[in-house]
């Protein structure tokens, strides 16, 4: 069993309570617009780590991760991408990624809205984990923490880290 830690939309910001969750995790998961490399040699420090770039990271974050990245935890295949489109229908690139690859978790971000639902059409879980940066039009800071197993994911708990506009 693994805790996972997703996070997304930091936008370079990272304080001591994301770091908390951080170290408490065994794999942090950043589903884009990371911001600046020096915030992935940050979470990398303490957990395993895996992300895709966003549409606000510029060369030297997208040099260092991918557009989309398809990992195995557990016997679960994950898909993560940065903008995914709407459940079910997605983006060609994310239709394409979920015909081809038949993953049964997508992870993406963006929207800085939290999101988790199950997509009957395509037979997997999609989770948004809304956004831990202070920079969005959104009101609250949130991540996503749950276990999986080779049965499954659980646990499941949405991290508030409070107010958009508010320092930790």
């Amino acid at each position: 069993m693994k805790k996972i830690l997703l996070i997304s939309d930091t936008h370079s910001y990272i304080d001591d309570t994301i770091l908390k969750y951080v170290k408490d995790s065994d794999i942090t998961i950043h589903s884009g617009d990371v911001g600046n490399v020096k915030l992935i040699d940050n979470i990398r420090k303490h957990t395993l780590f895996f992300g895709v770039f966003g549409n606000i990271d510029d060369y030297k974050v997208r040099s260092i991760l991918k557009e989309s990245e398809i990992i195995e935890i557990e016997n679960h295949k994950f898909l993560i991408t940065h903008i995914a489109g709407k459940s079910p229908v997605y983006n060609q690139k994310t239709k394409k990624l979920i015909n081809n690859e038949k993953p049964n978790i997508l992870i993406y971000g963006h929207s800085h809205l939290l999101k988790v639902e199950f997509d009957k059409k395509n037979n997997l879980t999609t989770i948004n984990p809304g956004a831990a940066g202070r920079h969005g039009f959104h009101k609250k800071r949130t991540m996503i923490r749950f276990k999986i197993s080779t049965e499954g994911l659980s646990d499941m708990e949405i991290i508030e880290l409070g107010d958009r506009g508010k320092l930790s």
